[in-house]
Order: structure tokens, then sequence, then C-alpha cells
């Protein structure tokens, strides 16, 4: 997802039962204070991407974690449904992601990298393991697989040896 899709997403867009969340929104600050939420600006923006029982977990446990701190705010949390909010409940900045993603990495000893590299890395993991291109362009929102295979067709991995084994066994009978 995109950072603003993150921003945006909200309790009520997380299916437990069918392990999926649905992107209907991206988060949009204004300079000098204030956001709105808005839809996607392309019709494949809005989605439903599958989750892995791993994933829900970790969602399951941030979100018992928010509820605490929720609780204990003191009635200075703004409720807004948000899955990645503030502190206080209102839409994370962008500012705000950065310096924590840094710090994380500082820590972790890993390289810098911008957050929207998380992006391009799971599409890369996806297409290196063998996801269709239609599947990889759906969950990142590309309008069409072309452009898919624009940005990642070099990581594709090349299966011209299994291509050619299939054309010898249905053209010659095994």
């Amino acid at each position: 997802m995109r950072q603003s899709e993150l921003i945006g997403l909200k309790w009520e867009d997380v299916d437990w039962n069918l392990s999926t969340i649905q992107v209907k929104w991206q988060a949009k600050h204004f300079k000098g204070g204030g956001y709105t939420f808005l839809e996607p600006k392309s019709k494949s923006g809005t989605r439903t991407i599958k989750l892995g029982k791993q994933a829900l977990e970790i969602l399951r446990n941030h979100k018992r974690e928010q509820e605490s701190i929720r609780n204990s705010s003191d009635g200075n949390w703004t409720s807004l449904d948000l899955v990645f909010p503030s502190n206080t409940g209102t839409p994370i900045t962008a500012s705000n992601i950065r310096r924590a993603f840094r710090r994380l990495l500082t820590a972790s000893r890993l390289p810098k990298i911008r957050f929207h590299d998380l992006r391009h890395t799971a599409a890369s993991l996806m297409l290196n393991h063998g996801i269709p291109v239609l599947i990889v362009s759906k969950r990142l929102r590309h309008s069409k697989p072309s452009i898919t295979i624009d940005v990642y067709g070099h990581l594709i991995p090349s299966r011209q040896e299994e291509a050619a084994q299939l054309m010898d066994n249905l053209m010659f009978d095994g």
C-alpha cells in the first residue's frame, strides 16, 4: 500500500473473517495543519488485499495496543477508527512516519531506504517468487499490468527452459 493509503486505513476496512483489508481511502494533510480523507484517484485504487495469518495476528496485537493507548489517553483521543493514527487518534503525518522509520532502520542496523521502498520490495519479492504480474499489479493498485511490467519486468525470472519443455511435452507427447 502507499503511505497515504496506510494513513487512511480504518479498522472497519479490516475483515477478520475473510482475512482482507479494503483500500477505500487515502489521507491528505494540508500545509499548516488539518487533513481530509479522499477516495483513491483511479478506479483501480479501491481494492481488496488478502492478508496472511501472521500479518493478521500482528494487526490484532496492534489493535489491542492501540486500545490500551486510547483508554489511557484521559479523553485526549480523536476517534477516527484509524489503524495507524498518531498518539492522539488523528492521522499520522508523513514526516512522523519517516522519522520513526529511520529510527527503526538505525536500531536494526539496516541500510537507509525510503518508506516507499517497502512497496518496491514487496513487488519485487512477489514477482521473484512467481506471483503472476496481474495479481501483483492489482495489489499495487496499478491501473494496468503493463505499468507493473515496465517498472518491475527486469525482476521477473526467466522461465525459458520451463516454457521450452512445456511446449515439447504438449507438441510431441512428452
